[in-house]
């Protein structure tokens, strides 16, 4: 099974049903915000402390091989709560840096994750996952010595994260009267949106009708795993490193003449 099959299945179609199950469970009330949509100068000042002990925390956390973004995430917050002047504000009108810090460290993070995944092959991510995925289908594989035969790729990936955060802040920062007008998109019309984009795309990857029936298994499945609070991104990981552990484990097996001894 193809691993964006299985992606599409868990993460567009798994959500799309399981947030479609919770819509009579009871109505999300949209609150209008009051005042300017942009931050202000008082915002500013209390913001880039919170943005640079984020980044600081997420990066290096993001790097270790069972890092991933949530931990970065959710310790940045207490720190930012433990250490504001607003503590009041935390959980109540909302602290500005209860968001600048856990964001900036969700950030930092998401560039740490190809460190691993990079020069170890080890995707502690989906997104590092689907990543890893493409590599292969391109023949490349991650490890120790990418940077010395793929040294331009390797470049080329740092080089689209300095990018990638100037494209965030020209998308954000003016645009963000339109992606707040997204809420105001009728649920039923946006469950069946993505369920059709999902659909159109699984089809155009082999033209299969088996591909639909195998998106819709795994979105069933990956709803049931939402629904009962089983985390959907270890199988994504699992059909990336599931068939290169096997041929490791063959490998280590062949050379030791079968002595299971070899892995203690």
């Amino acid at each position: 099974v193809d691993v964006i099959i299985v992606a599409v299945g868990l993460f567009a179609v798994g959500e799309t049903l399981y947030m479609a199950s919770r819509r009579y469970a009871g109505k999300d009330e949209i609150v209008p915000l009051k005042g300017s949509l942009y931050m202000t100068a008082a915002e500013w000042a209390r913001s880039w402390k919170p943005w640079l002990r984020g980044a600081a925390i997420g990066f290096p956390i993001g790097a270790m091989p069972a890092g991933g973004a949530e931990i970065p995430t959710f310790l940045s917050y207490a720190i930012e709560k433990k250490l504001s002047k607003h503590k009041d504000e935390f959980g109540t009108v909302g602290a500005i840096e209860g968001v600048a810090g856990p964001e900036a460290a969700n950030n930092a993070s998401a560039a740490g994750v190809l460190v691993p995944m990079l020069t170890l092959g080890l995707p502690t991510s989906a997104t590092a996952a689907i990543m890893l995925s493409a590599f292969q289908s391109y023949g490349i594989n991650p490890g120790p010595l990418l940077l010395t035969t793929q040294a331009n790729l390797v470049w080329g990936l740092i080089a689209s994260l300095f990018i990638a955060n100037v494209i965030l802040v020209v998308l954000n920062l003016p645009l963000i009267g339109l992606w707040v007008r997204l809420l105001k998109i009728p649920a039923p019309q946006l469950y069946a949106g993505i369920l059709v984009f999902a659909t159109v795309g699984t089809y155009g990857i082999s033209q299969s009708p088996i591909d639909l029936a195998i998106l819709y298994l795994l979105g069933a499945a990956g709803f049931l795993m939402r629904r009962f609070d089983f985390p959907t991104a270890p199988v994504i990981i699992g059909m990336i490193l599931g068939p290169l552990a096997e041929t490791q484990f063959r490998r280590a097996m062949t050379i030791e003449n079968g002595d299971w001894t070899v892995f203690f």
